[in-house]
């Protein structure tokens, strides 16, 4: 498998275009690999670095593994995500569950992180967290708090909606396409 190169603003657009379908955010601890579908993020500019903003709810597992360590990948398909790698990774807790495995997803190692590339899901970027926020929903005008936080569900639930998000600002410190050795992409 090889790595090409891209810019932040060719995996921003990816990711500008992507992100509303889903996308998976990989952590990782040991030797426990953990996906999680985001529909949330931002790249851009923050310290002068280039960066990925993650939102993680308090009561995920993605949040316990990112606060152990401080690397994350965000992982882009090239065309429509698979249904059932959404439904898994969105719908299941890697508490409970193998979800990579369940969804026959393979990884790749990471070039610049300890957290892995998903060769199904092959535009990749690594990031480093730079600043973490637990988010304040009350600072939120009352249309954004009663849409995403009315209270409903508390963090035991896929869908909870009781816990804030919080914001992981990740230094994207390499970002590529894992391609196969002919020149094609993986997926």
């Amino acid at each position: 498998m090889m790595r090409r190169k891209i810019t932040l603003s060719e995996f921003a657009a990816r990711a500008a275009e992507t992100l509303p379908k889903g996308v998976l955010l990989t952590s990782r601890v040991g030797d426990k690999v953990n996906s999680m579908v985001i529909g949330w993020g931002t790249v851009g500019v923050n310290w002068g670095k280039p960066v990925f903003a993650a939102y993680v709810r308090v009561g995920r597992f993605t949040r316990e593994l990112l606060d152990q360590n401080p690397e994350f990948t965000v992982n882009l398909p090239l065309s429509a995500p698979d249904p059932t790698v959404l439904a898994v990774c969105g719908g299941k807790s890697g508490r409970d569950l193998e979800k990579l495995a369940a969804c026959g997803l393979h990884t790749e190692p990471g070039e610049s992180v300890t957290v892995p590339a998903i060769r199904e899901f092959p535009v990749t970027a690594e990031c480093r967290i730079l600043y973490r926020q637990e988010q304040q929903p009350a600072a939120l005008p009352e249309a954004l708090r009663t849409r995403y936080y009315p209270q409903d569900r508390d963090s035991a639930f896929t869908g909870s909606n009781r816990d804030a998000h919080v914001t992981y600002f990740g230094e994207i410190v390499n970002a590529y396409i894992l391609e196969t050795e002919e020149g094609e992409k993986s997926s």
